[in-house]
């Protein structure tokens, strides 16, 4: 399962040269559109051991609005292989499908709803349980992805080639990019994660996978959240589209911009002058973002 390489692209905003710091992004988004960014980089070599072992079905975890979901299926649908969603909030079982949860379902995802109490069990719930009774064994994916295949995925998205800058950041949704990126990055290098939410369990989480500490998570004091977007996030995305053509999502890879570019312009930023960030992709969660917000999140 071989990709095309990630382009880097110099986002070149007036904060950044007047700073002396030049910010390059990593276009992992364009490299596979079925599951753009990290995604595929933590299904990879999951879905090889997939295909190796003797489970019928890839089951895996997500809220209603999650990109993981949307990749899962869409891979499986690409590699023929049978996929389940175990979705967040039993009550959606009862609404139409939302953008991201209709694509999942369009790729042949099949989608079971469970309350919240005992989506917080995962691997133990009664639904897993069952499953396994009617499908016999199960590959089972934990939330957004992240296990020792994802995270050696995630390694692979440094070359040779980035070894010029001195700092590499992403977002941090649960950790497995950044584990992978702390693993495989130079020694004169060091990685920043942005945190963009309130999980508690992340650093521990990093620490199981990274094999070493040159990395520091960082939080963002406004934007932490999957439903924390303001308009002066959107106007920032509007600007950085409109500038350099690079569509952001709203949850990961716009709040890493906007907290780089506040942290220039504060003067809190500490580390590196040559900067290359993960557009870890997620653009395909805009519609449904649009379908509930009142913001409009531009489209590209």
């Amino acid at each position: 399962m071989d990709f095309p390489v990630a382009t880097n692209q110099l986002i070149d905003l007036p904060v950044f040269s007047t700073a002396g710091i030049s910010v390059y992004l990593k276009r992992e988004d364009l490299v596979f559109p079925l599951a753009s960014g990290n995604k595929w980089r933590k299904l990879k070599y999951n879905l090889e051991a997939f295909q190796k072992s003797k489970a019928n079905v890839l089951l895996t975890f997500g809220g209603a609005f999650s990109n993981h979901l949307a990749a899962v299926a869409a891979m499986g649908k690409h590699y023929d292989m049978a996929t389940i969603g175990i979705v967040r909030g039993a009550e959606l079982a009862h609404k139409p499908l939302n953008p991201t949860l209709a694509i999942c379902q369009q790729n042949g995802m099949q989608l079971r709803f469970v309350t919240r109490e005992e989506y917080h069990q995962k691997e133990l719930g009664n639904s897993v349980l069952a499953l396994q009774k009617t499908y016999g064994t199960l590959y089972i994916l934990p939330e957004g992805g992240t296990n020792a295949l994802a995270v050696k995925g995630c390694a692979e998205i440094l070359t040779p080639a980035d070894a010029i800058f001195d700092t590499i950041g992403c977002a941090v949704g649960t950790g497995g990019t950044l584990a992978g990126l702390a693993n495989s990055c130079k020694t004169h290098q060091h990685v920043v994660g942005f945190q963009v939410v309130k999980d508690v369990s992340i650093t521990a989480r990093i620490r199981t996978f990274a094999t070493n500490n040159n990395w520091t998570l960082v939080q963002h004091p406004t934007h932490r959240g999957y439903a924390q977007v303001s308009n002066s996030l959107v106007a920032f995305a509007q600007d950085v589209l409109k500038q350099t053509g690079v569509l952001l999502d709203p949850i990961y890879t716009a709040p890493m911009l906007f907290q780089l570019v506040q942290m220039i312009k504060d003067d809190t930023w500490t580390f590196g002058k040559r900067i290359l960030l993960i557009h870890t992709g997620g653009t395909q969660g805009i519609t449904g973002f649009n379908t509930r917000s009142s913001l409009h999140w531009p489209v590209g």
